[in-house]
Formats: C-alpha cells, structure tokens, sequence
C-alpha cells in the first residue's frame, strides 16, 4: 500500500457520549447523547504535544499511552505510515468511569482525526485507506475501535449516533476470528434522555466482576423479550418504554457495588420513570420522552430527594456521532 501524505491544517472532530446497554441491551444496544468531547489535532515536525482541559486533565502527561494517541497511531499503521509528530489538544465534558462512553469518545476521535489528517490529494487517493474496503473505511473504523475498547456497543453509538445495536460474527476463513458489525436506527422523534450524575465513579473492572459466571434460563428469555421490546419503544411504541427496560441480565447483580445507583434506579421507576443503568454505572439514564410525563423536571425531584447527590443533564439523542467540524 502507497504510504500516506498528511494535511497541513489541524483538524477538529466531536465525539459524543454514549450509554450501552440501555437495561435489557447487555454489550449490545448504545445510544448516543448530546454530551461531547472535543479534539483537535495536526501533524507537526517531530515529538509529541497533549494537551487536556475538562476532564481527564491527568492524562495530559501520558504520552504514547493517551488514549487519543494511540488510537491515532492504530489508525495511520493501518494506513501505512506514521507521521513525523502529533499535536493533540482535547476538551473533554464526558465525566470518567460514569458508564457514558468517555474511552469510546476519546478512541474514536482520535481514529476519525487520523483519518481526516490523510491528505485526500495523496498517491492512490482513489482507493485510498478512507475508501469503501479501504482500513479506514467504516468498517475499518469500527473494527479498529472494538480492539481497543474491547468490545463494540459504545464505539459504534459513537462512530454512527442515534441508536445502535453492535455484535461479533465470524470473520474470513477462521471461524474463531470475530469481527464486530453494528446497525444503526434513528430512534423516535421527542426522545429526551435525562442523565444523572453521582459524585463518585465505579471503575468498569469493579462493576463487570460483580456478574455472576451465568444466570437462570428463565431470566436469559424474559431478556430477549424486553431487549426486542426495547427497540420497538425506543423506535416508536414509546408507551412501552418502563417495561422494555426491565433488565435480567446485570443491574441486580451490580447494585451492591453502587447502592446509590440502585437506590436512584429503583425510585425513578417506582415513580413510572423508564430509568436504566448507563453503560456499567453508576450515572443512571432516563428515557423520558419531550411533552409527556414524567420528565425531566420529575427525574431531577426525585434526584434531589435522594441521600447522594446527583447532576442532573436533560439532554437529547445524538443522531450525528462523530464529525469532523473542520
């Protein structure tokens, strides 16, 4: 492959928040939401330059191990070539270790800039890595994020917005190689995610240990039920919602490690609020829905009434994900 040439302007990519699982949608559904992060970045005469304001600001000292740069570097050795140096500034307003994507954000920013800082006018531009089949098509984006987020649900809500659902299928000639593919819907028109906060976050390590090794048969069907009920009410039938995110498969299983999160959970919906975990927690989404009741206004009583304080985000779905704004 014809190695690359680099444009000489920064580039500018938006990266937005996301919330896996959605209840019932284990390592499956994401949706992403109006919350962003920020990265521009350019290529310069040699070394290294990271700077980090927002959240993360600890991370403006790591080097080749920022997230951003290394999926930087994955993107352009799937390209061919690294450039001579890399100047990366990042304004993050994803919270970290929440369950709202903040890793997947910062991996696909960092592979959208690469992408977009390959020079369209360089050799074999045509079929280049950016082109249908090329390693940074999308596809090739995807399949780069999954590995270095380890799996695919929030990546793929950040690459495409809107609603995604993400799986692994068989890959090429060895069936043990598998590959991650996701479709994307828009999901319906008024949906008005409200995204509650804590204080404190809960590393995903510790809320993914307290799973049990399996789960009863009976659970595992009443979960297929409602994950499948859950697109149709996220795409449409929104009356459906409270009972479509009756999850089986986790937030039980996590509650003790973040009480307050169950606690919070547990009170929206007792009070007819379709409320789930985000992603592995502890921050807790609401799908209300714009002009009905409850809504944002009831989420944040309920939140307030709670003994652990909680922020309080009314927002909305994003249905563009990551964009190069220049």
């Amino acid at each position: 492959m014809t190695g690359p040439r680099w444009t000489d302007a920064a580039v500018t990519v938006r990266a937005p928040a996301t919330s896996a699982n959605l209840g019932p949608g284990f390592d499956a559904l994401g949706l992403a939401l109006t919350l962003h992060d920020t990265v521009t970045a350019q290529i310069i005469g040699g070394g290294l330059a990271i700077e980090v304001t927002g959240y993360g600001e600890d991370t403006q000292d790591a080097g080749e191990a920022h997230l951003v740069i290394r999926a930087m570097r994955a993107a352009f050795e799937a390209a061919g070539a690294q450039p001579p140096g890399l100047a990366i500034s990042c304004r993050n307003m994803i919270p970290h270790g929440f369950g709202l994507g903040s890793s997947a954000a910062a991996i696909v920013a960092g592979l959208v800039a690469a992408r977009a800082l390959i020079s369209p006018g360089g050799p074999g531009s045509g079929d280049g890595p950016a082109a249908p089949g090329g390693p940074l098509d999308e596809a090739g984006l995807l399949r780069l994020a999954s590995e270095l987020e380890g799996h695919p649900d929030n990546v793929a809500a950040c690459l495409s917005g809107g609603l995604t659902i993400a799986w692994l299928t068989a890959s090429g000639e060895d069936p043990a190689v598998l590959a991650p593919r996701a479709v994307r819907l828009t999901p319906r028109p008024g949906l008005a995610p409200v995204l509650c906060v804590p204080a404190k976050p809960v590393s995903t390590s510790v809320a993914r240990q307290a799973l049990p090794a399996s789960v009863p048969h009976a659970d595992a069907a009443q979960n297929s039920a409602r994950a499948a009920l859950l697109i149709a009410a996220l795409t449409g039938a929104a009356d459906a919602l409270l009972e479509a995110t009756e999850d089986y498969l986790h937030q039980r299983y996590r509650a003790g490690a973040m009480p307050g999160t169950a606690a919070l959970t547990g009170a929206l919906r007792a009070a007819g609020v379709p409320a789930v975990v985000s992603g592995a927690g502890p921050a807790v989404l609401a799908l209300t829905v714009a002009g009905q009741w409850p809504g944002a206004d009831e989420v944040a009583a309920i939140a307030d009434a709670q003994p652990e304080q909680w922020r309080v985000l009314p927002l909305a779905a994003d249905l563009t994900g990551a964009t190069v704004l220049s």
